[in-house]
C-alpha cells in the first residue's frame, strides 16, 4: 500500500512538472524571448541589445571642471517706486487725512509705495569678451544688474537684448580673457543621457546637480508673453530658485540648455525642471547681437493644444493621426501660398519628424523671416513636400529691425521743464509731454501737459535721461510726475512693447 502511494505521488509529481514546461514553454515564455532568438524580440528592444554598447559608470568631473568657471551668479535690484492713482490731491476729501503715507495703497491719493527689490539668479558667458545668456525674467525691470564669476570678481552688466516669447536675455559686462561655454547639439540628446544643471541656487556659491533626460518637447504653459515658445528639456537634475538662467551641460561639459522653470507645488524642486535648448538658444543669442531683436518666423497657421478631450476634438473637427493637424490656414500667410490646408498633418520640418504642437514650435524658432523650409505633410492618406517661403508677424518677409525708444514714442513731443516751471511747481524738474504723439504715450490715461518726473523711481529733468531710463527697462515702465496746478502726483504704466501686431501670419496653438 505504500508503495502504490509514493508512485502516484511521482507519477502526479512527473505530471505537474511537465505541465508546467508545457505551459511556460507554449505561453510564457512567448512574452520573456531572449535576445538568442531572431523575430521574439519587439523592435524596440532589438537596437538596444544588438547595437548599443554597455556603458561604464560615468564620471562628472571633467564636465564640472569645465562649466563651473564659466556660469556666473546675477544679482539685480529694483529701486523703491512711489505710485499713486490719478486723482489729483486737490479734489481729494481724504489727502489731508492720511498725507504722504496712504495705508490703503493709494486709493484715497497719496502714494503706494513698493519697496525696493533685489533677486538673483544665474547666466552662462558664451563669449570670452562678456556676453552672457540668461533668462528675461531674472533681468526683467532691473535698474541695477551685478554678475559675480566663479572666482569672485564682480562687475556692472548692461541689457544688450531680451526675448520674452522665449525668456532669454544677452547681457554683458566690460570684460575680457573670461572661460566661457562652448555650444552642444541639443538635437542629439536622447532619453536617459546623464546632463549636469549648474548655476547659484539659493544664493549660494556655483552648484551642480547631476539628472538624467527625462522627456524633450516638453510645454508647461509658464512663459505668459503674447507668443510664447515652449519646447523645454526635462530633466530630474535639482534645480532651484536661483538656478533660473544657468546652464544645463552634457557630460563632455558642452551647454546643451539655459535652466529656466521647475515644476512645483512648493515653488522649491520636486522632482523636474526644464531647460530651454541649446540649439534655440544659439539663434536667439545671434539674432540679438546682429539684429537686436529675435526673429520670429511664421507658418500662418493654427494648430490644436495639447492634451484636448476627444470631446473637444470632435466638436472642433480635429481628426486624430501621425504629425500636427492644421485647423485653420491664415488667409495671406506663408502655408496659404504654399498650398497647405485646413485638415492636413505637418510631419516634417526640413527633415526633423514633428509629431506635437511645441517639436513644431521649437523647429521653425529656428527660421527668420524669408527663410524657406521644406515642410513635408500627408493629406487624406498621402505625403508631400512644399517649399514654404517664412513670413514675419505682420505678413510679410522682412526681417524685423529692433525698435528704438524714440521709434516707439512714436512723434511724442518731449521738452525739459524750463527752471522756472519747475520752481513754482516745487520740483527739481522734468520732461514736460508737449504731444503725445501716435506711439506708447498714447496707450495710456496720460494727458498732454503731463511732466515726467521719474521712470520705474529714477529721476529724469532731460530728455535724453528720459530716453535712457525707459530703454534701460523691460516690458512696462512706471512713469512718474505731475500736472501743472495740481498737488498730486500720478503714475502711469507704460507698456513698452507698443500696440500688438497685425496677427495675419501668426502661428496659433
Amino acid at each position: 500500500m505504500k508503495v502504490k502511494t509514493l508512485l502516484f505521488v511521482v507519477l502526479l509529481s512527473a505530471s505537474t512538472s511537465f505541465v508546467s514546461v508545457w505551459f511556460y514553454g507554449s505561453v510564457l515564455h512567448k512574452q520573456y524571448a531572449s535576445a538568442g532568438e531572431p523575430g521574439k524580440l519587439p523592435v524596440n528592444y532589438a537596437r538596444f541589445i544588438d547595437g548599443i554598447p554597455k556603458t561604464g559608470p560615468v564620471d562628472f568631473t571633467a564636465a564640472t571642471s569645465a562649466s563651473t568657471p564659466a556660469v556666473v551668479h546675477i544679482k539685480t535690484r529694483i529701486r523703491e517706486q512711489r505710485l499713486t492713482n490719478n486723482l489729483p490731491r486737490r479734489n481729494n476729501p481724504f489727502s489731508d487725512l492720511f498725507g504722504e503715507d496712504d495705508p490703503f495703497g493709494g486709493i484715497f491719493g497719496g502714494p503706494r509705495v513698493i519697496p525696493e527689490q533685489q533677486a538673483s539668479g544665474s547666466g552662462d558667458l558664451v563669449s570670452s569678451d562678456g556676453y552672457i545668456v540668461t533668462n528675461n525674467h531674472v533681468i526683467e525691470n532691473a535698474n541695477e544688474i551685478n554678475v559675480t564669476l566663479a572666482n569672485r570678481k564682480s562687475y556692472k552688466a548692461t541689457v544688450v537684448g531680451t526675448d520674452p516669447n522665449m525668456d532669454l536675455a544677452v547681457i554683458r559686462i566690460n570684460a575680457g580673457g573670461l572661460p566661457y561655454l562652448i555650444y552642444g547639439n541639443s538635437d542629439e540628446l536622447k532619453l536617459g543621457q546623464w546632463v549636469l544643471a549648474v548655476g547659484y541656487p539659493l544664493n549660494l556659491d556655483v552648484t551642480a546637480t547631476a539628472g538624467i533626460v527625462s522627456a524633450k518637447a516638453r510645454n508647461i504653459g509658464i512663459n505668459k508673453s503674447d507668443r510664447p515658445v515652449e519646447s523645454f528639456i526635462q530633466t530630474d537634475a535639482a534645480v532651484n530658485p536661483g538656478n533660473s538662467g544657468g546652464a544645463l551641460v552634457n557630460t563632455n561639459g558642452e551647454l546643451i540648455g539655459i535652466n529656466t522653470a521647475i515644476a512645483s507645488p512648493t515653488g522649491s524642486y520636486a522632482g523636474y525642471s526644464y531647460a530651454i535648448p541649446v540649439n534655440l538658444v544659439k539663434k536667439a543669442v545671434n539674432d540679438i547681437l546682429r539684429f537686436g531683436v529675435v526673429q520670429r518666423a511664421y507658418l500662418g497657421i493654427s494648430y490644436p493644444q495639447e492634451n484636448l478631450s476627444a470631446e473637444e476634438k470632435e466638436r472642433n473637427g480635429i481628426k486624430e493621426g501621425v504629425g500636427v493637424f492644421i485647423s485653420g490656414v491664415a488667409g495671406d500667410g506663408a502655408a496659404e501660398a504654399a498650398g497647405l490646408k485646413k485638415g492636413d498633418f505637418i510631419t516634417r520640418i526640413n527633415g526633423a519628424a514633428v509629431e506635437t504642437g511645441p517639436e513644431l514650435q521649437e523647429q521653425l524658432a529656428r527660421y527668420k523671416p524669408g527663410d524657406k523650409i521644406a515642410v513635408t505633410y500627408s493629406r487624406d492618406g498621402r505625403e508631400a513636400t512644399v517649399n514654404v517661403t517664412l513670413k514675419n508677424r505682420s505678413g510679410n518677409y522682412n526681417v524685423v529691425k529692433a525698435e528704438t525708444i524714440v521709434d516707439k514714442l512714436g512723434g511724442a513731443e518731449l521738452q525739459p521743464l524750463d527752471a522756472a516751471a519747475a520752481r513754482k511747481m516745487g520740483i527739481e524738474g522734468g520732461v514736460l509731454v508737449k504731444k503725445l504723439g501716435a506711439g506708447v504715450l498714447k496707450n495710456t490715461r496720460m494727458q498732454e501737459g503731463f511732466v515726467i518726473t521719474g521712470v520705474n523711481g529714477r529721476p529724469v529733468t532731460k530728455v535724453d535721461e528720459l530716453t535712457s531710463a525707459l530703454a534701460a527697462a523691460q516690458g512696462i515702465a512706471k512713469l512718474e510726475g505731475v500736472y501743472p496746478g495740481y498737488d498730486g502726483t500720478y503714475a502711469y504704466p507704460l507698456n513698452l512693447s507698443g500696440p500688438n501686431a497685425d496677427d495675419r501670419a501668426m502661428d496659433h496653438p
